[in-house]
């Protein structure tokens, strides 16, 4: 589905609207038109643009002035031809953030009618471009005892927008911040236009070597591409009960996040980009690379000077 309508290979504009400090000032720079420019002579056919809902919501209605800076990214996006995954990165009530003071939302119904006011939103805006915009329902939810909850919520939401976007791509994740593994524990696909999401960091002590947000990082420790036990079979392996799911019910897989930290070298990052890409591509899975620009995965950065047109072969 993603594949036939030209999403393949995309780049996430991280940090934007989304785990930022909301200044009008970063709102308004720190992602430009020249950047979707730069995405798309890089060779990405798409961008994922992760959001979170105090941009656009507040507890008794909607902020046009969020609202403006994705109008733009999708003029933008027009300009250069480039497709766009709306992804709500942080909603009431839930955050994938170690430490997030946002809370409840799996219990509370009224964070969850807030959730699903904002997608019903998002819908009637934007969801009559079903071959340009495809829509992420939630990033990362964590624990495994909000599996059956988040289902269901899911269900709801996509009832909702289907209102306004009967024909939009819905991408649904599973618990452990979208665990490939975990993708066989989604409901059956609400219709045929719903594409089974994951995100893939793994091996965790590889690709977040040196990290000091996360407690299951030491941060003193470094490891090599041949220490980290990544291989082809590795993510064969990893991905083996997702790609089922995925065939049983006859739906895409798209791996919304990866990427390597910029502590680890740009030479065995090389190496872990080319591994998965193997993988990417002999199951068909679409995807896009953390990060277009800094969060400590940018691909932008200096870290790739002198190699980046070789690291583009495998994204």
């Amino acid at each position: 589905m993603l594949r036939k309508k030209g999403f393949i290979k995309g780049v996430n504009f991280g940090g934007w609207l989304s785990q930022c400090d909301y200044s009008p000032e970063h709102l308004a720079g720190f992602i430009t038109d020249p950047d979707f420019r730069q995405a798309a002579d890089f060779g990405f056919d798409h961008v994922r643009i992760p959001i979170d809902y105090n941009i656009l919501q507040t507890g008794n209605g909607f902020i046009d002035s969020g609202f403006a800076l994705i109008d733009s990214a999708l003029a933008s996006c027009r300009r250069y031809g480039l497709k766009t995954i709306l992804d709500i990165h942080k909603t009431a009530g839930f955050s994938f953030d170690e430490g997030s003071t946002e809370s409840g939302f799996f219990d509370s119904e009224k964070y969850q009618e807030q959730f699903y006011a904002l997608w019903t939103e998002l819908a009637r805006r934007y969801g009559s471009a079903p071959d340009n915009v495809a829509f992420e329902l939630l990033n990362e939810v964590t624990d495994k005892a909000y599996i059956t909850a988040w289902n269901r919520i899911a269900r709801e939401c996509i009832k909702r927008i289907r209102v306004h976007a009967p024909e939009t791509i819905i991408l649904v994740g599973s618990y452990n911040n979208n665990g490939a593994a975990e993708v066989q524990y989604l409901d059956e696909p609400y219709d045929s236009n719903i594409v089974y999401n994951f995100h893939c960091y793994e091996p965790l002590e590889f690709t977040h070597q040196g990290a000091t947000w996360t407690v299951r990082i030491d941060p003193a420790k470094r490891v090599s591409f041949e220490e980290s036990g990544t291989s082809e079979e590795y993510f064969e392996e990893l991905f083996s009960t997702a790609v089922a799911k995925a065939e049983k019910h006859g739906v895409s897989l798209y791996c919304g996040e990866y990427g390597m930290i910029d502590l680890a070298s740009a030479e065995d990052s090389l190496k872990w980009f080319r591994t998965i890409h193997t993988v990417f591509e002999k199951h068909g899975i679409s995807r896009s690379v953390w990060n277009y620009k800094e969060m400590d995965f940018g691909l932008t950065d200096k870290k790739y000077d002198g190699m980046r047109d070789e690291l583009l072969k495998y994204l």
